[in-house]
């Protein structure tokens, strides 16, 4: 789905298209050039995620970007009508059907039908930074900002790569879907995502050295049944999402890396969770969860060895 930025430069209305990406900064080789001693060389950029989400990234700028009156530090999807501040030029952000292209010979029926939920059975992994609310007190916002900026980089290339899904971004946390038909692959897929967002989390030490510590992440992976396509969002949605969540939610209190479910974990060769598994009470679940916990070093010998 097209989207636009539009603003006022000279007294003009400009309305310029996002395509992929669209950087904004005083840098001439910017999209968006702006002449304005309050913008940054690069400032910020407006990049497009999966079937259609955009997200402002804040480069690290001096002075900031603000979305609808608050200032980002990490990236944040934009949805129609949001007003984007960037120095003293004020974007508003457009992205759906235009009223003069919509078709009114399309009966509610069929507009009903075309937006209808598909369900289907999809591996869901949800990643998270640790201890990011600690992270953001101790580092300067601008830091905060370049640093997750690259973070979003370096996974958006990892989940591409993998021919996942990224459903959204959530501040410091990733939710990725992988929906092919056999369901063993989209599980070694969640699971060779998951290290290689490891890898590029610990690795953001060596680009910010002020860091107090390296940085981890916790994952969650479960595979079940879900509605794909729902609302503006085009997002997954359903109980196999929901302890997706959880479980990532849960390796805090296992001490572990990564929480797999017995639907997930099932897929793996048996003499990797036989005896190995365990139950948990999960918020929400009226059951108690069976899952496989993992550390990294555990996930790189079954990587390894699966090929």
């Amino acid at each position: 789905m097209s989207a636009y930025l539009t603003f006022m430069r000279d007294k003009q209305t400009e309305r310029v298209p996002c395509g992929n990406a669209l950087t904004i900064g005083r840098d001439k080789n910017n999209n968006i050039v702006l002449t304005d001693l309050l913008v940054s060389r690069n400032h910020a950029m407006v990049r497009r995620l999966g079937g259609g989400d955009y997200y402002i990234i804040d480069s690290g700028s001096s002075n900031g970007t603000s979305v609808n009156g608050g200032r980002v530090s990490a990236p944040t999807r934009l949805r129609n009508g949001d007003r984007i501040a960037i120095g003293l030029t004020e974007f508003v952000f457009e992205q759906g059907i235009q009223p003069d292209r919509f078709n009114d010979s399309i009966s509610f029926q069929q507009t009903v039908i075309f937006h209808a939920p598909v369900i289907k059975e999809i591996t869901v992994l949800v990643a998270d930074i640790r201890n990011y609310t600690g992270l953001s007190e101790q580092v300067p916002i601008q830091t905060l900002s370049r640093l997750m900026s690259k973070w979003f980089q370096d996974v958006s290339d990892i989940i591409q790569d993998s021919g996942g899904t990224i459903d959204k971004f959530i501040g410091d946390c990733v939710f990725v879907r992988w929906d092919n038909e056999r369901v063993q692959d989209n599980v070694m897929q969640a699971l060779r995502t998951a290290w290689r967002i490891a890898e590029v989390t610990a690795r953001l030490k060596l680009s910010f050295p002020e860091l107090p510590q390296p940085l981890r992440i916790g994952a969650g992976i479960n595979t079940g049944l879900a509605s794909l396509g729902i609302g503006a969002d085009n997002t997954a949605l359903g109980d196999a999402v929901n302890t997706a969540f959880r479980l990532e939610s849960a390796t805090k209190e296992l001490g572990c890396d990564i929480a797999l479910s017995e639907t997930s974990y099932r897929h793996l060769h048996e003499r990797y969770w036989r005896g190995k598994q365990q139950e948990l009470a999960l918020r929400g679940k009226q059951e108690p969860v069976r899952l496989l916990a993992l550390d990294f070093a555990r996930l790189e010998l079954i990587l390894r060895e699966s090929g």
